[in-house]
């Protein structure tokens, strides 16, 4: 007797719908169109690649596109770049005439809608995607006890993937080795629940900032306290942004911590004094961001952001438009900051000048776009509302971000810039264009409130973490879910994606450090 197959599951029609759909979609270009005029304009400095080159319609896919960039820049097979390719009306206004993404090809993007027709010049601006591409964690490679109480935090090493720290309920941190699955060091000293942990640019320091209102470094080589705890604020120590690596004097770091007593410390890792006091905040300081053009970036329960010089203290501007606490800031530039002179060839520079030029390099090159270095900021809050700035140009926000129907908890820019994630307690993450603050996709699946998101380093993928006792991996192409990862017997309060793109670190209520990986 035959074997008679079993029929094909929810999953599988979906996939062979979704299949059959995009053949249709290829085969749908007439070939009769005639043919578009493309100029290729580099988005980050603004200058065009060769001249007009004229393609025909029914060959105007991005792939298409990708190729002929690639053979104008005269890059052989092996060196092909992938490029994402945008078209920005000639209106001059930006805000009243976003951006459009060329998702597919020329003739749906352009052609349909009627914003061109073949007898126009295009100009497609272009930017680089990750050259590398992350696989989507599938599975639980280590579940790994040892902490007494709730996970509130958790970061992976800014060198690679293989060392992770997280912060406990329990008054201790710990150092894993995610290689072996194995705990390396207990960094005990704090007297109450360390709340945030903090790698440094180079790799080199661990801070961590807890309830007992102090701040501590650790060796993380040796799990050794560095000194005597940093003490001054009065009450609980809620977020630390380290100096960006390519603004540091030499051999001294600074260290910035944001407190529930209103205050903002800066202060010098070496000799572990206070440099500066920020004072100015109503309400307890709830995020610190540190940006790459040496502006210091903080949020409070008093609606505000505001904005300070880190060489001086001086307060810059206060960004007034939130109706209610703000919860989270993110920068574009937050990931090249972060990993610093590090990237995905594994490869760090002999000395010390070459590791500044190289950090130096590397966030110029993220955030240059037109030639000039553009720094954005979104705010999120409890009003709902995520907010868009570009604080650097004017004071008034770019865009108001609506969708969310509860507070908005958590919110992260893409490595390369593009996307802005946010977590809400509406059980819904959403993504949005970063450029134009423009809706893209309500990530749906998670059946409590979602506490962070990460992304990949390749910007291609995107982690959550929720009250729900679930991580889910989202493909931020597509705004579909690749991954449903479950293991976490409680809520997971904690998530990274480690730089290199290798693992992902979460914990939680269940008081275990899980490490996934592909």
């Amino acid at each position: 007797m035959a074997t008679v197959l079993p029929p094909p599951n929810k999953r599988q029609r979906l996939e062979n719908a979704e299949k059959t759909r995009k053949q249709q979609d290829i085969a749908s270009i007439p070939q009769d169109l005639g043919s578009f005029r493309v100029q290729f304009v580099d988005k980050t400095t603004g200058k065009p690649t060769g001249g007009l080159v004229s393609i025909p319609v029914a060959d105007s896919t991005v792939k298409n596109l990708e190729l002929l960039l690639n053979s104008l820049q005269g890059n052989d097979a092996s060196e092909r770049v992938p490029y994402r390719f945008t078209y920005q009306p000639d209106t001059g206004d930006e805000s009243s005439n976003p951006a459009v993404d060329i998702a597919s090809d020329l003739h749906k993007s352009l052609l349909q809608p009627g914003l061109k027709t073949t007898e126009d010049s295009i100009s497609l601006q272009y930017t680089p995607q990750a050259v590398f591409r992350v696989r989507a964690v599938s599975r639980c490679s280590s579940s790994i006890p040892g902490h007494g109480e709730a996970i509130l935090a958790t970061q992976f090493s800014s060198a690679s993937s293989s060392r992770m720290v997280s912060g406990s309920g329990d008054n201790t941190a710990r150092i894993w080795d995610c290689d072996t699955g194995t705990p390396l060091h207990t960094l005990k000293g704090h007297t109450s629940w360390i709340l945030v942990v903090s790698w440094s640019p180079d790799d080199s320091v661990i801070a961590t900032g807890s309830m007992d209102n102090t701040v501590r470094l650790w060796d993380p080589q040796t799990g050794a306290v560095l000194g005597q705890p940093l003490k001054g604020h009065t009450k609980w120590v809620r977020s630390l942004a380290w100096e960006p690596y390519h603004l540091q004097s030499p051999g001294r770091p600074r260290l910035a911590s944001a407190s529930k007593d209103a205050t903002i410390r800066i202060w010098d890792v070496v000799s572990k004094r206070i440099e500066i006091v920020l004072s100015g905040h109503k309400g307890s300081v709830s995020c610190v961001r540190w940006g790459g053009t040496g502006k210091i970036y903080t949020s409070s329960q008093d609606k505000t952001v505001k904005i300070w010089d880190s060489s001086t203290g001086s307060l810059l501007s206060t960004l007034t438009a939130h109706a209610h606490w703000v919860n989270h800031l993110a920068l574009s530039t937050d990931f090249v900051l972060r990993t610093a002179y590090h990237d995905h060839t594994g490869q760090v520079p002999a000395s010390d000048t070459q590791k500044l030029a190289k950090a130096r390099l590397q966030f110029e090159t993220s955030a240059t776009i037109a030639g000039e270095i553009v720094e954005r900021l979104v705010s999120a809050s409890d009003d709902f509302t995520i907010y868009l700035w570009n604080p650097s140009s004017t004071l008034k926000p770019i865009a108001r971000l609506l969708g969310h129907q509860k507070q908005v908890n958590h919110v992260t820019f893409s490595p390369n810039g593009q996307l802005i994630a946010s977590a809400g307690f509406d059980n819904h993450v959403k993504l949005w264009n970063s450029s134009d603050g423009k809706f893209l996709f309500s990530l749906r699946a998670h059946v409590g409130p979602v506490y962070m998101t990460s992304f990949s380093a390749d910007s291609r993928l995107l982690v959550s973490a929720s009250k729900d006792t679930t991580l889910k991996v989202w493909d931020v192409a597509t705004g579909k879910m690749k991954e449903d990862l479950i293991g976490h017997k409680d809520e997971v309060f904690a998530v990274d994606w480690a730089p290199d793109g290798g693992r992902v670190a979460s914990g939680g209520k269940d008081k275990a450090v899980r490490i996934w990986r592909h």
